[in-house]
């Protein structure tokens, strides 16, 4: 007896295909990361992410004007600090006139519209390559908040749209939202990294900022104090919601690919937007398989992306954000 329902004839030709499919992508749902290093006309690659550079705040204008021509409507900032601007305390990242700040402002001032969102953690302003303050060996939570916070302060009063605490403090998300209420920054959101994983995918980010922690006997070697392990699932969910109930308007799960149970339950959790961050990771090993030829480039970007999106992601901070959207247009 032949079967009533046949699924294969919503599979028929393309056409059927794209009217009954269930998810769809598009250039606004990508976010694109930059890095910024100071000087002028630099083009700086990074050997581990192919394709990927440190631009000058001139060549970063360039950049954020290409993406806002290819639909592409949000940016995360990220800055190489110099190495004689570093400190314990990251002192440099609330300064007023430091190239983070310079960088919203430009922004802002080009493309006015572009959502930008300013990276908030310690690391490219730390000696120790931390996301904190340490003391005695250990990072210290409430004196990285107190910097965290004003950090922030400063990324609003320089323009931003968003500040996206990336630190995994406890209760960074309240602490910042008390002092954007207090200082007039109604308006600004808070895109917090509420998932995010102690993940050896990051690697080539921090190639890229020259941030990774300190080798050192009395400095912790890794970030596994603060970020979560990858074993835990309901630790994530639990992220989210005080999260959500401090304050932030959009969460955050990092990485990508390897995680999208988690992207799955924390959509199911919350009432906010979700964002996934597609590492560097994620993405180098992408470029490495496509050049050795095992793997259809394009292909699997846009599978990938899919995959994140299908997860239930509203937002995907990307490096592949440009490719894709010139493919998505075509």
């Amino acid at each position: 007896m032949f079967p009533l329902q046949r699924n294969r004839r919503l599979r028929t030709n393309e056409s059927i295909r794209s009217l009954v499919r269930e998810t769809s992508l598009s250039p606004q749902d990508f976010m694109l990361p930059m890095f910024v290093t100071e000087g002028k006309d630099i083009k700086s690659a990074i050997p581990s992410m192919p394709g990927i550079y440190r631009h000058s705040l001139d060549n970063t204008i360039k950049e954020v004007k290409e993406a806002w021509d290819l639909g592409i409507k949000a940016v995360n900032i990220y800055v190489k600090v110099s190495d004689n601007l570093k400190d314990n305390k990251g002192t440099e990242a609330w300064n007023k006139d430091g190239l983070m700040q310079q960088t919203i402002r430009a922004i802002k001032d080009a493309v006015p519209e572009m959502i930008v969102m300013p990276d908030v953690a310690l690391d490219p302003y730390s000696i120790y390559g931390h996301d904190g303050i340490i003391e005695n060996g250990q990072l210290i939570n409430d004196a990285t908040v107190d910097a965290l916070t004003r950090m922030s302060l400063s990324h609003a009063e320089a323009g931003a749209d968003f500040v996206a605490p990336s630190d995994m403090m406890d209760g960074r998300v309240l602490a910042i939202r008390k002092a954007l209420e207090e200082n007039g920054h109604h308006n600004v959101g808070i895109m917090s990294y509420s998932a995010k994983y102690a993940s050896a995918f990051y690697g080539p980010f921090r190639d890229a900022l020259d941030s990774a922690p300190v080798d050192s006997q009395n400095i912790p070697k890794d970030k596994k104090t603060y970020q979560m392990d990858y074993a835990n699932r309901i630790e994530g969910i639990r992220e989210a919601l005080l999260d959500v109930e401090e304050g932030a308007d959009i969460v955050m799960v990092k990485p990508g690919i390897a995680y999208l149970d988690i992207v799955r339950e924390v959509k199911n959790a919350v009432h906010v937007p979700v964002a996934v961050y597609q590492v560097s990771g994620e993405y180098a090993m992408v470029k490495a398989a496509a050049e050795r030829g095992w793997l259809d480039h394009d292909k699997i970007m846009i599978e990938q992306l899919y995959c994140i999106k299908r997860a239930g992601a509203s937002i995907i901070s990307t490096y592949f954000a440009k490719e894709a959207s010139i493919l998505l247009n075509k």
